[in-house]
């Protein structure tokens, strides 16, 4: 960046202000509703991350059901296998994202073929000529293959079917797609006949790539750090950062200053920092700890002054905040993280740990949130235990 170049200073109440409205949570209904609601939503934010636990809602439900009040889960079905309008591929993590987006994926699927994939290693030709030749006669799930000779797992989560590391293979390569959902099972269906292309999409460059990176992170974001923008992948930095100085220099991004960040740069569009939105009033959201909020903990951190802690991977004896706690955003605040459990049998959310946080803390202002929060609370367990 350029000596003289000028930094718009930030406070982190504007921080909060500005990426609370990138994210769309500083509205009761940003999106409407039903199937075009969700397709719109996962647009917006650029992708709505999957994950298996199933304490409560599994997380892509939650992070959508949080922006679109009556959201339903035959929506995402409804986008993924009958509209067609979302599909599934990695981005930091396994996500949902839109298919409007999917030649910014064809250059990493085409290394994979060329490549292989380096946690799937050990995947054999004839493992993926078999299930590629399953799936030329329809579509199938892993119960479809009973003829697996199973073998040990190579980390925690691997499978011990051949076939299913295969398919996960043809998956990163593009071979296949990911056609439908029930719970986590998932119904593998060749790509091209999925979506009815004659040929698949021509794969972005590595500059568009670029471009497409930096811009969902503006759009999701409101301000950016090259951290936010290329969260877990390292690689793209240096091309990302080029653009970002090139459009600096056509005044299409401005150098922020942002409240405690010391020498971590961050960058906006200067219409995002004319007149940061002002959020409804008697807003409550109880967030996915694999929201876009909270996944980028440092990011959250910074803005929000709120550590959040995933402990459902540390020994009972040393959490904090308990096994799957949940952020609880009050306003522009992070203000308590609940440790909550659903009981499917009884039909009912269980409230395990309460944790003020932050604001939180001021006992003056307890009553106030809490009765907020458990408002939002009923709503979440009316979802929790609807079919």
């Amino acid at each position: 960046m350029s000596a003289v170049q000028k930094f718009h200073p930030l406070t982190k109440a504007e921080a909060r202000r500005i990426w609370l409205h990138a994210q769309r949570l500083d509205a009761r209904e940003p999106f409407g509703a039903g199937a075009q609601a969700t397709a719109d939503a996962v647009a917006h934010l650029g992708y709505v991350q999957i994950d298996t636990i199933n304490v409560i809602e599994r997380c892509h439900h939650h992070i959508l059901w949080t922006r679109i009040p009556n959201y339903r889960r035959a929506d995402l079905r409804q986008a993924q296998s009958v509209d067609k309008s979302v599909f599934e591929y990695w981005t930091h993590a396994l996500s949902y994202v839109p298919t409007k987006d999917v030649r910014f994926f064809i250059p990493a699927m085409r290394e994979y073929r060329r490549a292989g994939h380096k946690w799937l290693k050990t995947v054999k030709p004839e493992d993926t000529r078999k299930v590629m030749r399953l799936l030329r006669r329809g579509s199938l799930t892993i119960r479809d293959i009973e003829d697996d000779v199973l073998t040990e797992k190579e980390h925690l989560w691997a499978s011990r079917k051949p076939s299913k590391r295969a398919l996960q293979l043809a998956f990163y390569a593009g071979l296949v797609t990911i056609s439908e959902r029930n719970g986590m099972l998932k119904t593998y269906e060749l790509m091209q006949r999925h979506f009815g292309w004659d040929k698949p999409p021509k794969g972005a460059s590595a500059a568009e790539t670029a471009g497409y990176l930096l811009d969902r992170a503006l759009r999701a974001q409101g301000f950016v750090s090259l951290d936010s923008i290329c969260h877990q992948d390292a690689p793209s930095k240096p091309r990302v950062r080029r653009l970002i100085e090139a459009r600096v220099r056509r005044r299409e991004l401005v150098p922020v200053a942002l409240e405690g960040a010391g020498k971590q740069e961050h960058w906006a569009a200067p219409a995002t920092l004319a007149a940061p939105a002002e959020a409804e009033n008697g807003l409550v959201h109880i967030l996915s700890p694999f929201d876009p909020l909270i996944i980028q903990r440092k990011r959250t951190a910074l803005i929000f002054d709120y550590e959040h802690r995933f402990e459902a991977y540390v020994p009972k004896e040393k959490r904090l905040f308990g096994y799957f706690a949940l952020p609880v955003l009050v306003g522009e605040e992070i203000v308590a993280a609940l440790d909550l459990k659903t009981d499917r049998v009884n039909r009912k959310l269980r409230l395990q740990k309460w944790n003020w946080v932050g604001a939180g803390g001021r006992r003056g202002a307890r009553s106030g949130f809490k009765r907020a929060i458990e408002e939002e609370l009923h709503r979440f367990e009316q979802f929790q235990v609807s079919e």
